[in-house]
């Protein structure tokens, strides 16, 4: 049964955690209290050893809108927000210890480009637009867009998205790398459960570990990241679905893995 707080529905089945911000109304604007049951959400998710993949997506026309500009003044203190709010739910997601799709139905804006691409993998509706949006109101990308943006993007092409605050289509995403599928709008709910059933079924430790080398490898050099590779594979080759990956190959059957 879906789970409504105040501002995201969450729900689960077969090991598939849907969170859904859920202020339509705003385009799913991020306001303190989104910020924090969001926030509070992923580290619930990542001790559920129920939950083997999570999926999120916005309620509605839209994706998420970035930060709610009719905030008040609280919002206008950005590096307290930054730090003690934005900040720690883009490492919540990059660091839980499953795979993450962000489903992007619509628009992500701002900070909701940067809840989108803080995720594993993204899936975008093709009307999906990404918009850098900080220059129209004189402020600067921040939540960790500027350096994914650039690593994806190259420094040129990051820069005319931030100084013109021009759209990334779902299109353009796609040709980026930023996207990992694209899909009709009314699709786009069947795709991300597609994924997600698939990544459920899968080895979840191991692509835990994963996770963990992808995110390091990003700013390690050759040797470091080998190194950490040595230690993660030492872990997975302790898992029970590491066995049975073994005795299915050996066996010549589809293996059944259990998260374990």
């Amino acid at each position: 049964m879906p789970d409504t707080d105040q501002t995201i529905i969450r729900s689960t089945a077969d090991g598939v955690a849907t969170v859904t911000l859920n202020r339509p109304e705003t385009l799913n604007a991020l306001n303190a209290t989104l910020r924090r049951e969001l926030l509070a959400a992923f580290k619930a998710l990542a001790r559920d050893d129920a939950v083997r993949v999570v999926v999120l997506t916005g309620a509605g026309r839209g994706f998420c809108s970035g930060a709610d500009l009719r905030g008040g003044e609280g919002e206008r203190d950005f590096r307290r927000v930054l730090t003690d709010e934005y900040n720690p739910l883009v490492a919540a997601i990059r660091s839980l210890p499953k795979p993450v799709i962000a489903a992007v139905n619509g628009v992500a804006a701002g900070a909701g480009v940067s809840l989108a691409l803080a995720a594993d993998l993204v899936l975008a509706a093709d009307d999906a637009r990404f918009i850098q949006a900080f220059v129209k109101i004189g402020l600067v990308p921040d939540s960790g867009s500027t350096r994914t943006l650039v690593r994806a993007l190259g420094r040129h092409r990051a820069a005319r998205l931030i100084f013109t605050g021009e759209p990334l289509t779902a299109r353009e995403a796609a040709e980026a790398g930023l996207v990992a599928a694209v899909a009709p709008a009314a699709e786009l709910a069947e795709l991300a459960t597609r994924y997600a059933a698939d990544l459920a079924a899968a080895p979840t430790r191991a692509i835990a570990y994963a996770k963990r080398a992808i995110n390091a490898a990003e700013d390690e050099d050759l040797p470091a990241s080998m190194a950490r590779e040595a230690v993660l594979q030492a872990l997975a080759g302790r898992t029970q679905d590491h066995v049975e990956g073994i005795a299915a190959f050996t066996e010549k059957r589809p293996a059944r893995f259990i998260g374990r």
